[in-house]
């Protein structure tokens, strides 16, 4: 018996001896698989970040390359806005040449009647006397004041003696009377008239910078660049020229 009892202790201890490593194999094996999961869990979170910051890089570079299409396309629109006027203004003062030459400096017939006319409609008086029927039209701005009356006056000039002497004249004044009542495109138009048509007159260069002022004022740097430019080159030496570049430097 006691033998028997020796070999079930025996057999017990072998038991034991043998389940404890096998026990600390599978606690072991266990904390590794655990520790396996949160490294492969920190590479999952890692991986998604990634790709989320490859999407904003993606999205940002995205975003850039459209903004730097929209400023190549505004870039080569000011470009090809700018020729245009060079080219217009060199047309503008060709033909401009060609009609002095053709119009000269010759008066204007004298009317044999009064008559009545004005570009709106409402009547202005007229002696029939090229030069006297200015120096009405300038009275009512200077004497009087008389903004709206003067602006039909020299309106009802301009129809009336289209080849007299004061044609540059009367349309300066148009053009500053026009820009004083705000009306800037009208303004625009008549000061342009003296330009090109009128290229030798006195009031061609400073209607010139006016037109550039007009295309400054309606944020239209571009155009006012390009007419600046050109009253530089045009008059250069000049009060009207300084004053140009003055403008210019400012841009």
């Amino acid at each position: 018996m006691n033998s028997n009892f020796r070999y079930h202790v025996l057999s017990l201890s072998l038991l034991v001896g043998i389940a404890a490593p096998w026990a600390a194999i599978a606690a072991s094996t266990d904390d590794r698989i655990t520790q396996l999961e949160r490294i492969s869990d920190a590479h999952s979170q890692l991986f998604t970040q990634l790709q989320q910051q490859v999407s904003d890089m993606q999205r940002d570079i995205d975003t850039l390359r459209g903004q730097i299409q929209t400023n190549q396309y505004q870039l080569d629109q000011a470009v090809e806005r700018q020729k245009f006027i060079l080219q217009q203004m060199d047309e503008l003062s060709s033909k401009g040449t060609a009609s002095a030459a053709t119009s000269g400096t010759a008066a204007a017939s004298t009317g044999t009647a009064s008559t009545t006319a004005t570009a709106t409609g409402s009547s202005a008086a007229s002696t029939g006397n090229e030069k006297q029927d200015y120096d009405n039209a300038v009275a009512l701005v200077v004497g009087k004041k008389d903004y709206d009356n003067a602006i039909q006056a020299f309106q009802s000039f301009i129809k009336q003696y289209p080849k007299s002497t004061y044609q540059s004249n009367a349309n300066y004044w148009l053009g500053q009377l026009f820009y004083n009542k705000g009306k800037k495109d009208d303004a625009s138009y008549y000061f342009a008239t003296v330009v090109k048509d009128y290229p030798k007159s006195p009031k061609a260069a400073e209607s010139m910078l006016k037109v550039g002022i007009i295309m400054q004022e309606k944020g239209d740097k571009d155009k006012a660049k390009a007419v600046y430019q050109r009253v530089v080159s045009q008059f250069a030496n000049t009060d009207i020229a300084k004053q140009a570049e003055k403008r210019l430097a400012a841009l």
